[in-house]
């Protein structure tokens, strides 16, 4: 006979998930569906598969590689920080060349500001 769950096991502490990793989660999502958009709406066929699918599939890639909380690879903050902004960079610049500055704006303005915010309490 099995024995119920527990609610949580001696000794492990699980992380606790703040409005802030919420908002971490939602800009990142974000930055992935304007490369999406970008990637199929500017392009023609059968480019347009290709950016559309491979944009995204790239940010996913570094973002796994060296940003994630369980990055492959280790590296500096700085440079955390620097694959981060690229990453936020390009759905900015993917919403101003599909002849959208403002949604751009927004969205790299909300996703640098969420992404300082969690940074500066990633240092504490």
């Amino acid at each position: 006979m099995s024995q119920p769950a527990s609610p949580a096991t001696p000794g492990v502490q699980r992380p606790r998930i703040t409005a802030l990793d919420a908002l971490r989660l939602l800009t990142e999502l974000a930055a992935l569906a304007s490369l999406v958009v970008w990637g199929f709406a500017a392009w023609p066929l059968p480019w347009n598969i290709v950016f559309g699918i491979g944009a995204p599939l790239l940010a996913v890639l570094l973002w796994a590689l060296f940003v994630s909380p369980k990055a492959v690879i280790a590296v500096h903050p700085f440079v955390r920080a620097l694959v981060e902004l690229l990453i936020f960079l390009s759905a900015t610049l993917a919403w101003w060349a599909l002849g959208r500055p403002w949604i751009g704006l927004a969205v790299g303005v909300v996703c640098v500001v969420v992404g300082v915010a969690h940074g500066r309490r990633a240092m504490r």
